[in-house]
C-alpha cells in the first residue's frame, strides 16, 4: 500500500508562474524525498507602477512516505 503525504508551500519568481511553481518543487526537493506530484492552489501576483513584477504559486506538493525499516 503506497501511502502520501502532502505540503503547501509557495514559489515566488520574478519571471513567471510557471517558474514560481518550479522553485517551489526544486527547494522542496532538496529536503524532501520521492515528490511525484504537484497541485496548483493559487496564482497572485505583486503589481507595481501598472506592471506585474513578481510571481507567486500556492502549490501543493506530493510525496510517497517510506516504509519503516526494520
Amino acid at each position: 500500500m503506497t501511502i502520501a503525504k502532502v505540503v503547501e508551500l509557495v514559489g515566488e519568481s520574478k519571471n513567471s508562474w510557471q517558474d514560481a511553481v518550479q522553485n517551489a518543487v526544486s527547494e522542496a526537493s532538496k529536503t524532501v524525498r520521492n515528490i511525484n506530484g504537484v497541485e496548483v492552489a493559487n496564482w497572485t501576483a505583486s503589481v507595481s507602477q501598472g506592471q506585474i513584477v513578481g510571481y507567486r504559486a500556492n502549490v501543493k506538493v506530493a510525496f510517497g512516505v517510506e516504509a519503516e525499516r526494520r
